[in-house]
Parts: C-alpha cells; structure tokens; sequence
C-alpha cells in the first residue's frame, strides 16, 4: 500500500490530537518540533519497508526463475517479508 506524505502527516496529528485529549503526554518542547519529528520518524519507518518490499520481490524473481512452475510466490511472499523483517529489525 502506497502512503503520500499527507497521509503520513494526518497520522501523525491523530495520534498527536489522541494522547493531548487523553493527557498521555506534555511536551517539553514546541509542539511543532515533535510533530516534524515524529513525521519524519514515521516516513523512516516507511521507507524502510518499502525498501523491505523490494528485495523481497527481487529475490522471489530470482527463486521464480530458478524454480518455474513448482514456485507458489504468494505463499513465499509473507514468509520470507517476515524473515527479512526480523533479520534486518525492521518493524511491520
């Protein structure tokens, strides 16, 4: 699932709106300087996945190629998603 920056930036202040209603957090310094960092925090994460997902798919061609027809890529996709996940500490 593709996410835009707006998309990450509405995320962001919902979580930011939740724990100021429910009093969870106080910040210590400007608002707007949690609010960027937690943006950028967010799309590290996210591009961390994104790169994630793209070696996954360039090592399940490599697996196709090498093992055609026996090769059920939608079973392998999730599995070996999570094995990188886990090897790389990237969190899904």
């Amino acid at each position: 699932m593709k996410i835009s920056n707006q998309h990450l930036e509405v995320i962001v202040n919902k979580v930011l709106k939740s724990w100021k209603d429910q009093n969870i957090v106080q910040f210590k310094v400007d608002e707007k300087k949690v609010y960027s960092r937690l943006v950028e925090a967010l799309r590290t994460d996210y591009q961390k996945e994104l790169d994630l997902e793209k070696e996954v798919n360039k090592m399940l061609d490599d697996l196709e190629r090498s093992n055609s027809g026996q090769f059920q890529r939608f079973k392998m996709y999730p599995m070996l998603k999570q094995k990188l996940a886990k090897e790389k500490k990237v969190i899904l």
